[in-house]
């Protein structure tokens, strides 16, 4: 049904050509799908839960723009406005209305947030947190946790998730030098235990920053209590609780994963749904502190296009989609079409296998029963997860080339893309 028709020349030139002029031929390293052993996919067109590439073939996406495209490719509301904007002029690098209608959306749905600063990416949303962190307690050291990503700031780039996992397993980059991370540490995520031994010895914490649900290492779900514990431990030090919403916010309920919880961090991180498909981010958080950022503050933060029009037009759009009366509820049903089969071959043929689920969100793990942290993934199979996303792809599906990442479900999905997609899924893993 979905099936390549076409042979992929084009694509495979414009690849090519691609890498005489771009570092391996993208703008960001997961999309050059070697750890997959095929050519990247060059797209020249996305619709609904379909997008079509330089060839003419067409795929069922599960990438959605890496979570971004909650809604779908090129969902007509969110064109509209969007084109509308444009006419009146796409950037000024100077306030503009639309700004303020979104930060006040924002602030009413989530309990946590009384101010937001607009940046244009997670990675800058992360930046300034940590920087605003360290300004604002007066103290120099980061709590972060293996296998989460939080973009590719220096100061965050150790074991981290994502594409980056694996580079060196320490900085995770070259060109991130020892004294960058000095002031980073490094737990597993899930381990309650070393968190209160850390707790109990270091005082200098500036800050914990984690993804509340990991989803670059793979979706992760946190143990019972782990995040009350840092919620009361670090509300007991003086330091801060930095969410990294980047995938999670507005992906797993209205009010994200702090809602899903019942956790208040002092900072949030909010990215790709807020930007409605356009390059845009967001920190959030309590007034007392989001007041230490320039102009009110000393902690210094700026960007050309931040707050730019045309993606705060895109983001107010989307959040007024999912605010509909049973939104949340159709993602549900939707995911619950695609993961419950695939869930129920693994049980009957006892596979060593899993899929682990928040939302509309989750990833087919191979080789592990269970996985509670990054340590947990040393056993999955990169070769075979590597055979079945090439068994997809021939047939017209295609999800995030590599297995640590999340699987997205978009509202557009359709019940038959989704029944055909769980079909594909079962046949390879019952063949």
């Amino acid at each position: 049904m979905h099936a390549m028709q076409n042979i992929r020349k084009r694509s495979s030139e414009t690849y090519h050509n691609a890498c005489e002029v771009i570092p391996g031929g993208v703008n960001s390293p997961v999309r050059a799908c070697r750890s997959v052993g095929i050519e990247p996919i060059i797209v020249e067109s996305g619709r609904a839960d379909i997008i079509v590439d330089s060839d003419g073939n067409s795929y069922i996406d599960y990438c959605g723009s890496w979570g971004a495209l909650i809604l779908g490719h090129a969902t007509p509301k969110i064109m509209d406005a969007t084109i509308e904007q444009i006419r009146q002029g796409s950037s000024f690098g100077i306030a503009t209305p639309i700004e303020e209608k979104l930060a006040a959306k924002v602030v009413s749905l989530i309990p946590s947030v009384e101010k937001i600063r607009f940046v244009s990416s997670g990675t800058e949303a992360t930046m300034t947190a940590i920087r605003l962190a360290r300004g604002y307690t007066k103290r120099a050291k980061i709590v972060k946790f293996s296998g989460c990503y939080h973009g590719h700031s220096d100061a965050l780039l150790s074991q981290a998730g994502s594409g980056a996992a694996f580079l060196n397993p320490q900085a995770t980059s070259l060109g991130v030098t020892p004294g960058t991370i000095a002031d980073t540490i490094t737990l597993p995520f899930n381990d309650a235990d070393k968190l209160r031994a850390l707790f109990a010895e270091e005082k200098d914490i500036a800050a914990v920053i984690l993804e509340p649900i990991p989803a670059n290492m793979g979706v992760i779900l946190p143990e019972p209590h782990f995040l009350e514990l840092l919620r009361s431990e670090t509300a007991r030090i003086g330091a801060l609780l930095i969410f990294d919403e980047v995938i999670s916010g507005f992906r797993v309920g209205l009010q994200g994963a702090q809602g899903l919880y019942g956790i208040r961090p002092d900072l949030t991180c909010f990215g790709k749904i807020i930007g409605g498909g356009f390059p845009a981010a967001a920190l959030g958080g309590k007034k007392e502190i989001m007041d230490h950022l320039a102009p009110l503050g000393q902690v210094y933060q700026a960007g050309t296009l931040s707050g730019n029009p045309v993606a705060m037009v895109a983001g107010l759009e989307t959040l007024k989609e999912l605010e509909q009366p049973g939104f949340y509820q159709k993602m549900q049903e939707k995911t619950d079409r695609l993961v419950k089969p695939i869930e129920k071959a693994i049980l009957e043929n006892n596979l060593n296998a899993c899929v682990q689920r928040a939302g509309s969100i989750f990833t087919l793990f191979f080789g592990v029963r269970q996985a509670l942290c990054r340590e947990d993934l040393s056993e999955t199979d990169p070769e075979q997860f590597a055979r079945f996303f090439r068994h997809l792809f021939e047939r017209g599906i295609y999800i995030p080339p590599l297995q640590q990442e999340a699987w997205f479900v978009s509202a557009a999905h359709t019940d038959e893309h989704l029944d055909y997609t769980a079909n594909c899924v079962v046949e390879w893993l019952t063949q």
